[in-house]
């Protein structure tokens, strides 16, 4: 199995069913101490299960599950070595702030003078010293946030669970939040297995991300490799805001044909070794106002500004394309747009299975 040293977390082939119904399909992970590792995927794919798995909560149907190199797939959550912070905060409504994050070191007989300095020291970390006096009735949503985070930090367990922690919280307080996370990450190097719904927050917070679907895993990489090089369609289409366009072509030796549109591949893609159909992939931002020669010549559906930038909605190939542009566009002031395509950032699909289609080695090279 594997060596402590080098992996903190690791499942292999790690099942779970309920009853004849299998939730959960031969979930492979191995995750290196320190690594901020985020289960992302849209409602129902099992993340929220697989955590309750790695902490015991639920019982695994079949495969393996180490923490720090030990086999805990049997043993309960209590001699597991984590610590989780929930969705909600449970916190203690008539104990104060720093009775709340030390109430677990109490139950352990942790001697008085060292459980308070731990208190002292996660409050500081977590900006919270000024709030040890106060009840959760007195704090705001950040604030109990923090605390439900301390009571997990004074632990320092081999492994941090956090399940949706930030989804409580309006959009500004998320943003700063997610802010102090990742401060903390990096003030810690803390080993932490975070799950979310939000790709945002996947993006921004992991050092490696695990893309699920319908419980099976569908690609593993970090933040870029994600966005730059997604498996699959499901990928491109659920990581980004807004996500990668998908549009079917077909190949031809000059290039790609969408729907009587022409359109090369540029560098680095061999036409005679491609299937005839393909998806081509482009990420809105990879679509830019032509200075010279156009690649698309596109009659607006739809203009959005958002003040730095506006999304241009246009079909092509019979579906809703998205470009990224800067600046402000006036609505319903221009009748058509001048469109050139980034083609370092083309990613072509396998129309039937949906899976990226690699580019040739030596070409690709170059392009990069």
């Amino acid at each position: 199995m594997a060596d402590p040293v080098t992996s903190v977390l690791r499942a292999e082939r790690l099942k779970k069913s309920y009853g004849a119904v299998e939730v959960l399909h031969a979930i492979d992970i191995d995750m290196k101490p320190g690594e901020f590792l985020v289960l992302v995927g849209p409602s129902g794919c099992g993340k929220s299960t697989l955590l309750n798995c790695i902490a015991g909560l639920e019982e695994i149907s079949g495969g393996v599950l180490e923490i720090g190199g030990r086999d805990v797939t049997n043993e309960p959550p209590k001699d597991r070595d984590i610590a989780m912070v929930f969705q909600s905060y449970a916190l203690y409504p008539t104990m104060n702030v720093a009775e709340n994050i030390g109430f677990g070191m109490k139950v352990r007989k942790v001697p008085k003078a060292e459980a308070q300095r731990k208190i002292e020291q996660v409050a500081k970390l977590l900006q919270i010293d000024h709030l040890l006096d106060r009840k959760p009735s007195q704090l705001s949503g950040g604030q109990r946030q923090r605390v439900a985070m301390g009571r997990a930090l004074v632990r320092d367990p081999k492994l941090f669970l956090f399940d949706e922690p930030l989804s409580n919280l309006d959009a500004k307080l998320r943003v700063e939040m997610r802010a102090e996370i990742k401060r903390i990450h990096k003030t810690t190097h803390a080993s932490i297995v975070y799950v979310t719904h939000d790709q945002i927050e996947a993006m921004t917070l992991a050092t490696r991300i695990v893309v699920l679907k319908g419980g099976v895993v569908q690609q593993i990489g970090t933040p870029q490799e994600i966005y730059d090089t997604p498996a699959n369609t499901f990928v491109a289409d659920f990581m980004g805001s807004p996500p990668m366009n998908l549009v079917p072509a077909r190949v031809t030796p000059e290039g790609l044909d969408i729907d009587g549109t022409p359109l090369s591949m540029g560098p680095g893609w061999d036409a005679a070794a491609l299937p005839a159909r393909v998806t081509l992939g482009i990420r809105p931002e990879h679509l830019s106002r032509a200075a010279g020669a156009a690649d698309l010549v596109v009659a607006p559906k739809l203009i959005e500004n958002t003040g730095a930038e506006a999304y241009v909605s246009f079909e092509l190939g019979g579906e809703t394309i998205t470009a990224r542009l800067p600046g402000r566009i006036p609505e319903g002031a221009t009748e058509h747009v001048d469109l050139a395509l980034a083609r370092d950032g083309l990613c072509l699909f396998d129309i039937e299975t949906g899976r990226r289609i690699e580019r040739a080695p030596a070409l690709s090279a170059a392009v990069g």
